[in-house]
């Protein structure tokens, strides 16, 4: 009988959320699975982090047995380059992904492991999702078990989140560590492998992640180039009306939320002008004129589990 692929995990960290990436890295080494299942943590940050976070996890290798260790981020500083360390490191069947402030929940790498099996083709596995924002909880599905790329032009497919990705080694894929600030390097890491072979999507929530609002808004001009680089990547973002009119509404949001009515009036326009009915165009439009705050309206979209 042929035994149950490896899996490596790889959870990379800056050290600045300890219970968080415990609880993640707990739920990850205590899966139900057969196979043999590696661990490795990548602090991104320099030596004096690799030791700090390894007194973070301090105890869970005696309490579990887990097949753990912390790693310094030996590629370009950030998530990508972190997550490329990561795969660089383990030599298992599959890699997959957790972010430090998400969970795992039961069955997540047994049923993934399952879908790839089914679909031999098939190099890339995403799973459902469950949004945790304050007391809150919302399923997110993607309502199929097939992820194309057709799916991920078209809307950013939030349960197609890294914390859900699962990839056969053997395929060679890599983060791309030129995206600005980290952005978007998880959508254009799903959009490439959906190029090559259509993603084996398991629609069950099978992944916590947990939101917050202050750390998104930190980041809006990091957001700004990070959708910018995925139009010049992927000029076929730009060709779906509807996907297209969603990524000129983000951008016309993150210009409003730093104050640049001029860019976030145009950016409005072009999404109204690809799809009438764009949502995002009319609160862009809104936030720029002070009539709401952009926080405002990012803790009201979260609560529904849904973002800009």
């Amino acid at each position: 009988m042929t035994p149950p692929p490896s899996v490596g995990v790889v959870i990379a960290t800056r050290g600045r959320r300890p219970k968080s990436l415990r609880a993640a890295t707990l739920a990850a080494v205590r899966q139900d699975y057969p196979g043999a299942v590696r661990v490795v943590v990548v602090a991104d940050g320099g030596h004096e982090l690799v030791v700090t976070v390894a007194g973070q996890l301090a105890g869970i290798v005696s309490e579990t047995g887990a097949d753990l260790r912390v790693l310094p981020n030996e590629g370009r500083p950030g998530l990508p380059g972190a997550r490329n360390t990561g795969i660089a490191a383990l030599h298992t069947d599959l890699v997959a992904f957790c972010d430090d402030d998400d969970e795992w929940l039961p069955g997540k790498l047994a049923a993934q492991a399952a879908a790839l099996a089914g679909s031999p083709a098939a190099e890339f596995a995403s799973c459902g999702i469950e949004v945790e924002y304050g007391t809150r909880r919302t399923v997110r599905l993607a309502g199929t078990d097939t992820i194309t790329p057709a799916h991920l032009m078209r809307s950013r497919m939030v349960m197609v989140h890294s914390s859900t990705f699962m990839f056969r080694r053997e395929a060679a894929l890599r983060v791309d560590e030129s995206a600005p600030g980290g952005q978007n390097e998880d959508w254009d890491f799903a959009l490439r492998a959906a190029k090559r072979h259509p993603i084996a999507h398991v629609d069950q929530p099978l992944v916590r992640v947990h939101w917050g609002v202050s750390d998104y808004i930190a980041q809006w001009a990091d957001r700004i180039a990070g959708l910018q680089w995925m139009l010049a990547r992927h000029q076929e973002l730009a060709v779906d009306p509807r996907g297209a009119a969603r990524i000129y509404g983000q951008l016309a949001f993150a210009h409003a939320a730093l104050g640049h009515r001029r860019e976030a009036c145009r950016w409005a326009l072009r999404a109204s002008a690809a799809r009438l009915a764009e949502p995002r165009a009319a609160l862009a439009l809104i936030v720029a004129a002070g009539l709401v705050s952009a926080h405002t309206v990012l803790h009201r979209l979260h609560t529904w589990g849904r973002g800009i």
